[in-house]
């Protein structure tokens, strides 16, 4: 890719990153932490592993409308994923640049909810009668970064939030937080010795008083051994509603990922591993923990 589209590409992960770091406190506490530490210098030299985004399977809007912004900056589509019980799919992309992070996004299966739940959605998303996306110069990177932060549909009411809820808590966070950014991902295994494994890095974590997720345990390890991730759990926030009630909810959270060396090179006998000879793609199974972190059962213990 060339020089220039990967700069508008920065430019607009700069204005994902920016409102969301302001918004999620852990953020800045994990990097000040860190900073104390020693571990880094400053908060650009944090490896970005991924960044997550949730979408509702409507028409006009999902996987199908989203992804077009950065297949545009040459993404690469990649693994399918389906969460059954959360009726959920998704997809990762790949980026053109190692320094670029990975992109997962899920798309919640309306049509796989009762007919309850699916006319509430509806009634938010029916006035959307063209993909919206179409409508943005994709290389006017301004209008592309705030773009992830426009109102595609007007603010529901609480007793609609709280019925989405009732049946799919990612239903309610997307219909509330829209396409804010869900999560960005610290690439843990590259960061120093002392640190460079989950494990360590989540005592770290521990000591600085932040609370993790412990869906399906703090460690989401893929089958293979070569994927493993924790997660904060989502800091809540008082959100005012469309009837200007005012209800708190779950926002954003920070992942931590380590993704270990594929076996072939390290039968090689090699102490330092490029991105291309680690553990690439996702994992279902962890993802499904993941989603997690927004959800009552976390933020409420």
């Amino acid at each position: 890719m060339v020089t220039s589209k990967i700069k508008a590409l920065e430019a607009i992960l700069e204005a994902l990153f920016i409102p969301y770091r302001n918004s999620v406190p852990d953020v800045l506490k994990v990097t000040n932490g860190m900073i104390a530490e020693g571990i880094i210098t400053e908060e650009r030299e944090i490896i970005n592993d991924h960044i997550a985004f949730r979408t509702l399977g409507v028409p006009h809007l999902g996987i199908t409308s989203f992804e077009k912004i950065f297949l545009h900056y040459g993404y690469e589509k990649k693994d399918y994923y389906f969460f059954e019980g959360k009726k959920l799919d998704g997809y990762w992309y790949a980026p053109t640049a190692d320094h670029l992070p990975r992109i997962f996004m899920s798309e919640l299966r309306v049509q796989d909810l009762s007919e309850q739940t699916q006319q509430i959605i509806y009634k938010y998303t029916k006035h959307i009668t063209s993909d919206p996306v179409d409508a943005l110069d994709l290389d006017a990177t301004e209008a592309v970064g705030s773009f992830f932060h426009k109102a595609l549909w007007e603010l529901p009411t609480l007793p609609d939030y709280l019925a989405l809820a009732a049946e799919s808590e990612y239903a309610a966070w997307v219909i509330y937080n829209r396409y804010y950014l869900n999560h960005y991902t610290i690439s843990v295994h590259d960061l120093p010795g002392n640190y460079n494994t989950v494990e360590k890095f989540n005592a770290f974590l521990e000591g600085l008083d932040i609370k993790l997720n412990t869906a399906g345990g703090k460690i989401k390890v893929s089958p293979d051994g070569l994927l493993k991730q924790s997660s904060t759990v989502a800091k809540t926030f008082d959100a005012t509603f469309a009837n200007g009630e005012v209800y708190t909810i779950s926002g954003s959270y920070v992942e931590f990922a380590e993704r270990l060396p594929l076996p072939e090179f390290t039968a090689k006998g090699l102490t330092s591993f490029t991105r291309q000879q680690r553990r690439d793609g996702f994992e279902s199974a962890n993802a499904d923990k993941i989603f997690e972190s927004t959800y009552n059962e976390q933020t409420k213990k």
